[in-house]
């Protein structure tokens, strides 16, 4: 055994043991039964199993393949675009803006 294994419950038995929990009351013993059914099964602790539960089909964050690229113009124009609109912005400007003592 490698340093790193654990032991695991596949998926499909963590979506079998959610279906299962769900359809029960929140506080029947059936519950807890299911969860000790699971342990010995996969002869893990308690914890472990709700805390696969919890993981389980956990929304994960994702990003696009251009994730902080812009979309619109490629970067090259868009910093040349940058500089027009500071240009522009500059001449606008009063003079006093500038030279303040």
């Amino acid at each position: 055994m490698s340093a790193g294994w654990r032991k695991q419950i596949p998926p499909d038995a963590l979506l079998r043991l959610r279906q299962r929990l769900d359809r029960l009351p929140y506080k029947s013993p059936e519950r807890s039964a299911q969860i000790s059914a699971t342990t010995e099964l996969y002869g893990i602790s308690i914890s472990a199993v709700y805390r696969a539960l919890k993981d389980f089909l956990k929304p994960r964050a994702t990003y696009r393949i251009d994730h902080g690229k812009p979309r619109v113009l490629p970067e090259s124009e868009l910093q040349r675009y940058c500089e027009v609109i500071a240009v522009l912005t500059m001449a606008r400007l009063p003079k006093a803006v500038f030279f303040r003592t």
